[in-house]
């Protein structure tokens, strides 16, 4: 017999990577709300789900009293969709990015510490084993001093990406701006970002970024992407530099991180050896890792490492860069 139960809300595409890993948990599934009766209708038969199909989310909640909501729905609508599941007293994990705006995200986390419920942010890149042995090898380099990401990728997705106004900082850059914190323990503190649409893109806004934020400890992050560069892509998590007061990691091409260390103590080049990866083991990836920790705060109380009140430090990241484009200049990172 299954311990938890949950609502589903949101049945577009990205909800086929949630339905398996709750059977593998054997959550409950009481019901999965959608405005289109249809789309949820067409989910629950394809997974042969026992759930009933709805399209209030407020008598649902009320009717079956779940534990916890799982919001799948548009970034425009997490904010509505989380605080009337916090309100209702369900527990939340919901889809990155956490909102469409700092203002909005900033009521989610208030809404959650008024309701005593917890909100969390499904960041699944941290449920990565390359990226856990990065987090875990980056120490060996010494003191980190400068991180650098680079991604450029050309993406024709048609819809409504081509119209966003940002959409590589909005929709993609959420990602490498959580891995940065996750991967080194940073904080954002500033930043100067310059938007800009390359000539030849197929999109209508600003589709390309060069970013340099300030982080914690003195810490420098440079970020350059793009989602119409044509050839020579990196892998969707981005190449990534990471130098030390002992050496430099590398994590490139989705492959092994690897790097070197200074072992010796004289000449112009210093003598160094290959750095020692960690090789630590996730057994659960992507959103069912983010579901494992949900569960095992249910069981436990112990939180999520994207609970609300880390996670809207990555956003915040999202929108200061915005911002610094808009106004030409550097600007604080404010969370909240």
């Amino acid at each position: 017999m299954a311990r938890e139960r949950a609502v589903v809300v949101g049945a577009g595409g990205i909800s086929g990577a949630w339905f398996p890993p709750l059977a593998k948990e054997k959550v409950e599934l009481a019901a999965v709300v959608d405005l289109r009766p249809e789309a949820a209708k067409a989910q629950v038969e394809k997974y042969q789900l026992k759930a009933e199909v709805s399209t209030d989310l407020k008598a649902t909640l009320a009717k079956h009293q779940p534990d916890f909501v799982v919001d799948l729905t548009v970034p425009e609508a997490h904010c509505a969709v989380t605080c009337t599941a916090l309100r209702a007293g369900c527990h939340v994990i919901g889809e990155k990015p956490m909102a469409a705006s700092m203002a909005e995200a900033r009521e989610m986390v208030k809404t959650a510490e008024e309701t005593g419920k917890l909100y969390m942010v499904s960041q699944s890149r941290r449920w990565d084993a390359r990226h856990v042995a990065v987090k875990k090898t980056v120490p060996r380099a010494g003191t980190l001093t400068t991180i650098n990401c680079d991604f450029y990728i050309g993406a024709h997705f048609g819809g409504f990406r081509d119209e966003m106004p940002s959409p590589l900082i909005l929709d993609m850059s959420i990602h490498h701006f959580d891995l940065c914190r996750f991967m080194t323990g940073a904080d954002p503190v500033a930043v100067y970002c310059k938007e800009f649409n390359p000539k030849g893109s197929w999109y209508k806004g600003d589709v390309a970024a060069s970013a340099i934020f300030e982080m914690t400890n003195g810490v420098i992050f440079t970020y350059r992407g793009s989602w119409c560069a044509e050839g020579c892509h990196t892998s969707w998590n981005g190449d990534w530099r990471f130098i030390g007061t002992k050496g430099t990691l590398l994590y490139e091409a989705d492959q092994e991180p690897r790097g070197e260390v200074v072992v010796g103590k004289e000449g112009f080049h210093r003598e160094k050896a290959p750095i020692k990866v960690a090789k630590p083991i996730v057994k659960f990836g992507g959103m069912h890792g983010g579901l494992r920790e949900m569960l095992a705060f249910l069981r436990t109380g112990v939180a999520p490492q994207t609970e609300c009140h880390d996670n809207i430090k990555s956003l915040a990241m999202v929108f200061a860069a915005i911002e610094s484009n808009k106004q030409g200049k550097r600007v604080p990172v404010r969370a909240m």
